[in-house]
């Protein structure tokens, strides 16, 4: 990390006014389409760098930087920032943004102008963390691409809508534990790791949103099954949640009969449902069946 100190990196931080600015110079208004809402408060982008416990050799991706807010707090922290940004505009303008309000480490900095569900690789050294303001309408599908495709990143912390939040780091036997759930919990051990305001973001949300820490497992899940045997079991049991797990696996194992036998030979009752079930037990459902 450079020796940049603190009084050159305090103003560099994007505010209110800047963040309007900026827009106002690029012609950007932000569209709920895009699920586009930007941070404009400097203390809450430090907060999530802070949470998300970036240290100086931390290679971070992040993914939506927008205007850069977040992007600016993660190069005072990390050793390195890759961008993924998918909007046109967006992703023209950051890398001057970046060059003018922090140029001690530009040279840190690179940028990949893609939508983050096409990204099979990044530039530089492998990322050691993600940290993110994700999209609503897209988060959970992104977060879980960027754990398959990038087994480096170690720690994850992103942002987004509470309730989206909830989903991910819920526990079996919780009501909106789900198929969000179960999936992060096979990269990672998963939990809450606070709440953030609405006042905060231009234009404000009329939702909350959450801060989700994830930490990848040391080990991999021991299971004979591959990531994807398991996660066909996760959405089979999961698109029927209200049904016994005979029932809602019968078309994935091909009857009733062959769902009770896999079910019984995985030491799980075959009136259990989906939502009691943690992704170990999933794991052995799916080797039960191969």
């Amino acid at each position: 990390m450079s020796d940049t100190t603190g009084s050159e990196t305090s103003d560099a931080l994007l505010g209110p006014a800047d963040i309007r600015e900026l827009a106002a110079v690029l012609g950007v208004r932000p569209t709920k389409q895009k699920g586009q809402n930007f941070v404009i408060d400097a203390n809450t982008v430090r907060r999530i760098v802070r949470t998300a416990g970036v240290r100086p050799d931390d290679v971070v991706v992040e993914v939506g930087p927008g205007l850069g807010s977040l992007t600016l707090a993660l190069l005072e922290a990390a050793d390195r920032v890759t961008a993924v940004e998918i909007d046109d505009v967006l992703a023209a303008a950051l890398p001057a943004t970046i060059g003018a309000r922090m140029p001690a480490r530009a040279d840190r900095f690179a940028l990949v102008h893609s939508d983050a569900m096409l990204v099979e690789e990044l530039p530089g050294p492998a990322p050691t963390a993600l940290v993110a303001n994700l999209p609503y309408n897209v988060a959970v599908p992104v977060l879980l691409h960027m754990l398959e495709r990038f087994p480096s990143i170690e720690r994850t912390l992103v942002m987004v809508q509470a309730e989206v939040a909830d989903r991910l780091a819920a526990r079996p036997g919780n009501k909106v534990y789900g198929v969000p759930s179960v999936k992060a919990n096979w990269y990672a051990e998963v939990k809450r790791a606070g709440a953030i305001g609405r006042n905060v973001f231009w234009p404000a949300p009329n939702v909350d949103s959450g801060l989700v820490s994830l930490v990848r497992r040391a080990e991999p899940l021991a299971t004979t099954a591959t990531r994807r045997e398991v996660f066909a079991v996760v959405d089979a049991a999961f698109a029927q949640r209200r049904k016994t797990l005979r029932a809602a696996l019968a078309t994935w194992a091909g009857s009733p009969a062959a769902a009770e036998e896999a079910l019984v030979k995985a030491g799980i009752s075959p009136q259990a449902r989906g939502e009691a079930l943690t992704v170990e037990e999933f794991a052995r459902i799916a080797e039960a069946k191969a």
